[in-house]
């Protein structure tokens, strides 16, 4: 790939970064919640779900979406209702301190598991079919014919994971140093960013492909 062309790659992926999402939102939650450390494990599912939708769009599987109705709605109705389930749960999670990395045994929430915390962020990823859309009609302006399938996937996944990664872990940080004021409003953080997943839901269920 030519210098400029992953240049203006890089830069979109930093634009579209800085968009808010489904995956931001979850990370500074967990980062409120739980502290950065654990949340290293939020963001890290949430790359594989976008390497996921990020290779499958690069297969095509975008325009096997797009062209079938029933193939998109059940896809957006299945992403809303784990949002919406998310976002009952945060509903009515009572606040907490950072807990940071402190093990089950002494404690922690069950919520702060690593896998459990790997596995939302993954989810997230994957709840938006029209994430799986947008990759489908994006990448392939950055897609070069010589190029193999496997090199185009690396530069170009890795670009959008790379920033996203970067820009997630910034988020969860800033949620930490905004500990003492979440500690005194955390119920009310909670049920702002609870309500804030449902009505995400809510718009990818109401989406047309």
């Amino acid at each position: 790939m030519p210098l400029d062309l992953w240049l203006l790659t890089f830069a979109t992926a930093i634009g579209l970064s800085l968009t808010p999402g489904p995956n931001g939102l979850l990370a500074l939650t967990h980062g409120a919640r739980f502290g950065l450390r654990p949340t290293i494990a939020t963001i890290l599912g949430g790359a594989l779900g976008f390497l996921i939708l990020i290779a499958a769009s690069l297969a095509g599987m975008g325009a096997l979406l797009a062209a079938s109705e029933e193939v998109f709605t059940a896809a957006k109705w299945v992403g809303a209702a784990y949002l919406a389930w998310l976002g009952i749960g945060l509903w009515r999670a009572p606040a907490t301190a950072l807990q940071g990395p402190l093990p089950l045994a002494q404690g922690a929430d069950p919520a702060a598991h690593p896998a459990r915390l790997f596995a939302d962020g993954l989810f997230v990823a994957l709840s938006n079919p029209k994430a799986l859309l947008f990759y489908a009609a994006f990448l392939p302006q950055f897609m070069r014919p010589e190029a193999t399938y496997a090199t185009q996937l690396v530069l170009l996944g890795g670009t959008f994971l790379a920033v996203e990664i970067a820009y997630e872990l910034l988020l969860a940080g800033l949620a930490v140093r905004a500990a003492p004021w979440l500690h005194r409003h955390g119920r009310a953080f909670n049920r702002a960013t609870g309500a804030t997943f449902v009505a995400v839901g809510a718009v990818i269920a109401s989406a047309r492909g």
